[in-house]
């Protein structure tokens, strides 16, 4: 591992990951947490990557984390960048639609974990950019 001489001062970089839960064959849901720190609200499953760590072997991390989901395939979905996305601090989210069956508990970050039909996503509960990530996920479902 690279050690730098200096502190880089670039955007933290995390993963949020768009789980996509099914029973045996049929869709279910996507899976939305409840934030157990602040910013409170509902939010994607996803965290940072840590120092060392590949994208997405932090994906796989972070989705465990948070939902006790084993995701059993992901593909990259979008980057989302604006300096405002946190309120925290600038960072970078490297997206993925994931899938993944069984029953999600919240754990680490997320109070609670749930599955939520799309027409149920709460739209005004979403903390972060996640409602600009869904309803670009939801536009691409629409037109392919």
């Amino acid at each position: 591992m690279y050690t730098y001489p200096f502190r880089p001062s670039t955007p933290y970089v995390a993963v949020d990951g768009i789980i996509k839960i099914f029973d045996q064959r049929n869709f279910q849901g996507i899976v939305l947490i409840e934030r157990k720190n602040a910013p409170y609200g509902w939010a994607l499953p996803g965290g940072f990557v840590e120092i060392g760590e590949k994208v997405e072997d932090a994906l796989v991390r972070e989705m465990k984390e948070e939902t006790n989901l084993a995701i059993k395939e992901f593909r990259l979905f979008n980057v989302y960048s604006d300096p405002k996305r946190d309120p925290r601090f600038h960072t970078i989210s490297i997206t993925f639609v994931c899938t993944a069956t069984g029953i999600p508990k919240g754990a680490d970050d997320a109070k609670v974990a749930h599955i939520v039909a799309l027409e149920e996503i709460p739209w005004e509960r979403l903390v972060f950019d996640h409602a600009k990530i869904l309803e670009d996920f939801l536009q691409g479902m629409r037109c392919c």
